[in-house]
């Protein structure tokens, strides 16, 4: 504990007051400033918001319904769940859910003729520029004027991993871990301000350091975040897109959520043994093995009673089907 003490007396620094009057408050006032700015003029762009296009939006919820039936179809009973089945892959198959269901939903030969596309994609840019110009002039302001800044002491030990972030700017290797730059500063303030932003700004501002993040890597791809479009921002052939989709549910195997709940909830509550949901488990597949093989034995008598060539032909009909099934299920 003495030469701990020893060590923390020997990095001790006292810090002028004027660096907190004439830094350290001046950069948390002007981030707080620019960002209160930055999302009036944010609304200002934005306008008035657009009617959302109805067939666009029946496409995506068509789609989004295919995927929620296959993801929680085991709360439907087993007729119900055949039911919705049947439909949504016989209207992925017709191309209902298709902005024009004759013509097809084919995407564009040039994207860039179509006004929709070019005005998603400038609208994108023009909010990226709003989100990535003020952090970079205030960075460069603050590496300008306040470089090698110490800006302050955090009150808790940390360990020498978080060096590197909150002594950007500092290359010195015997400084104490929590004393902080003004780089580093700048940093703490954009993602620590989004509570006072909100405060100040309410829910949804424009404001927010995460999108500034996400606006570098995805700058002048603004149209892109639209479910209809590929990753580079094409249009995508959305009739492709349902019959994949209806594949998926056709592979798709009822799994009734209920089935013997009764018993499972005494047996849950120690009311019953646990044996007996396994008995259950072992008689569901002796009588799944026994319907197939009664379904087996059947075709065998079919066959057996058909002439040679039609008993090969049915034979290698139902291999075919066999191979493709297992196909589509390893795809």
């Amino acid at each position: 504990m003495g030469a701990w003490t020893v060590i923390q007396e020997r990095q001790a620094m006292l810090l002028d007051p004027a660096i907190r009057d004439w830094v350290l408050l001046p950069i948390m006032v002007v981030m707080i400033l620019v960002g209160v700015v930055r999302h009036h003029i944010t609304v200002l762009l934005n306008g008035t918001p657009k009617k959302a296009d109805l067939k666009s939006a029946r496409e995506t919820k068509g789609l989004q319904r295919g995927a929620v039936l296959r993801a929680y179809g085991s709360h439907l009973p087993e007729h119900a769940f055949e039911a919705r089945k049947a439909y949504i892959t016989d209207a992925f198959e017709k191309g209902t859910y298709l902005k024009d269901p004759k013509g097809g939903n084919k995407p564009k030969g040039n994207v860039m003729q179509d006004p929709a596309y070019v005005e998603g994609m400038m609208d994108g840019m023009k909010k990226n520029m709003m989100n990535i110009v003020p952090q970079t002039v205030i960075m460069g302001w603050i590496n300008f004027f306040f470089s090698g800044f110490v800006l302050i002491k955090l009150p808790f030990p940390l360990t020498i991993r978080f060096k590197s972030m909150l002594q950007r700017g500092i290359e010195t290797q015997d400084m104490d871990v929590t004393w902080v730059s003004s780089l580093s500063w700048y940093f703490l303030n954009l993602f620590g301000l989004q509570s006072v932003f909100t405060l100040l700004l309410g829910s949804g501002h424009a404001a927010d350091a995460m999108r500034d993040m996400q606006a570098m890597s995805t700058m002048g791809m603004g149209a892109a975040t639209n479910p209809q479009m590929g990753p580079t921002g094409q249009p995508q052939d959305m009739h492709k897109i349902f019959l994949s989709e209806k594949e998926n549910i056709e592979l798709t195997e009822h799994e009734w959520g209920l089935e013997n709940v009764e018993i499972r909830l005494l047996v849950k509550y120690g009311k019953l043994p646990r044996s007996i949901l396994e008995d259950q488990k072992k008689a569901k597949a002796v009588g799944n093995a026994s319907s197939s093989s009664s379904s087996s034995a059947a075709s065998s008598h079919v066959a057996s009673s058909t002439s040679p060539s039609q008993a090969t032909m049915a034979a290698a009909a139902a291999a075919a089907s066999a191979s493709k099934k297992k196909g589509r299920r390893q795809a």
